[in-house]
């Protein structure tokens, strides 16, 4: 299928073609303290409040008892419309961007408009895209999974017995999930600098091995009231869209406190996504088979299709503090065992509540080779050997003032990528304790 074509200039290697249509949250030269959403198209970003104020919606009726959404500081109001609204919207969008727009009174030959809403993007600011209510992490990613196994447990020990019956999971922290560009503080903790002493006695100090986890995440859109589960057959309607994640990790701090309850701490601090929500319908076209799992699943977790899980091109980049930048990374997003819908199923059976804006994040997503591991953690052997960088630089875990920096994107033709920007961290001093 030949790329759509907009009347808009729009770069051919841009993520945000008029396939894509994603959603964020954005302030502006214009207004810099009110927050409200947007969609990304190109170099530019299409500013929903300002839309919707002019009458841009005037051909969609559906939405006219809803402008108010578009006027709210984050898109949680928006995304608990459910994806038919969602559908219809972004339809409508490319509609009115499109070269052959059958409304060009709206926007194409609408100067006015175009000045209020369609801005540079250069002179808006982007921001967390939802009120993140709760976050959960999971550990879909067999491959990273087995990796990280075999270094603590050895290979024949490396997965848990459940691994392949449960989508295995913990409860985050949503206060510091934060929008690409916000600064990482390098977290103090609890170390035990020696393993193998006895007895075993930790020091207070910043974290020697901070580390980074390449995951994607799902926000959801949909409400289930608490004790009502949310059945595999519809967990998929619950999904909003979807955003690159970065889930910063303490290799030190985490290891001395995991047992018996699992990560705090060492996972706490900081988790990075990117600032446009890619949507559900948009990604569709990208749809590929889960990693094969022999094991019978009962049956609330048994999808109808295997090609629930997407072929994401993804990137890691470490630029150094003094600017040289390496590509550590190059996988794919298809590197999962377990699907978000059977995330969805499975976190709800028990009757749990979720509600829009909750995010789920995949887990480390790593390749089956060296290319595209997702964590320093496996490229260092568990810090037994250095990553060459840029300038003859070395890494074993990361330095105050490196920047991380995450791509994804689906498709290769010019003109109808479907990506999700960057997902951008640099890691800040710790704190110095009195």
């Amino acid at each position: 299928m030949a790329p759509l074509k907009s009347w808009l200039s729009i770069p051919q290697d841009s993520h945000f073609s008029l396939s894509n249509i994603p959603f964020g949250t954005i302030t502006s030269k214009n207004s810099q303290t009110e927050k409200r959403p947007a969609v990304a198209i190109g170099d530019h970003v299409l500013d929903l409040q300002a839309f919707a104020s002019g009458d841009g919606f005037s051909a969609l009726p559906s939405v006219h008892s809803h402008l108010s959404v578009f006027s709210q500081p984050t898109l949680n109001a928006f995304a608990a419309l459910g994806q038919p609204i969602h559908r219809e919207v972004r339809a409508y969008l490319q509609e009115l961007l499109s070269e052959n727009t059958s409304h060009p009174q709206i926007l194409k030959d609408n100067l006015s408009l175009q000045k209020s809403a369609l801005l540079p993007k250069h002179e808006t600011k982007t921001h967390l895209p939802m009120q993140i209510g709760d976050y959960t992490d999971f550990y879909a990613g067999v491959n990273h999974a087995f990796n990280a196994g075999s270094l603590f447990r050895g290979p024949a020990n490396a997965l848990q017995p459940n691994y392949y019956h449960i989508p295995i999971g913990y409860h985050g922290r949503a206060s510091t999930v934060v929008v690409s560009g916000t600064p990482i503080r390098r977290p103090n903790g609890q170390l035990l600098l020696d393993p193998t002493s006895d007895p075993k006695i930790p020091t207070f100090g910043p974290s020697r091995r901070l580390d980074i986890e390449l995951e994607l995440g799902c926000l959801l859109c949909k409400s289930n009231p608490m004790g009502d589960p949310v059945p595999i057959k519809d967990a998929e309607k619950s999904i909003f869209g979807f955003v690159l994640m970065n889930d910063w990790s303490a290799r030190d701090i985490q290891a001395w406190e995991y047992v018996p309850l699992g990560p705090f701490n060492g996972k706490n601090f900081g988790t990075t996504i990117s600032a446009w929500v890619v949507l559900f319908d948009a990604i569709q076209p990208y749809r590929a088979p889960k990693l094969p799992n022999e094991t019978e699943l009962l049956p609330y977790l048994v999808e109808g299709r295997e090609d629930t899980v997407y072929d994401i091109q993804l990137e890691v980049d470490l630029t150094t503090p003094d600017g040289a930048t390496t590509t550590i990374s190059r996988g794919s997003g298809k590197n999962l065992v377990w699907s978000f819908p059977q995330m969805i199923a499975h976190h709800s059976v028990g009757g749990c509540a979720m509600q829009p804006g909750d995010l789920l994040g995949s887990g480390t997503i790593s390749s089956k080779d060296d290319s595209g591991l997702g964590s320093l953690l496996e490229m260092s052997s568990g810090g037994k050997k250095e990553i060459m960088l840029a300038g003859m630089d070395v890494r074993k875990f990361l330095k105050d003032g490196d920047t991380i920096t995450i791509r994804g994107v689906c498709g290769g033709e010019p003109g109808a990528l479907v990506g999700f920007g960057e997902c951008v961290g640099t890691i800040e001093s710790a704190i110095v304790f009195p």
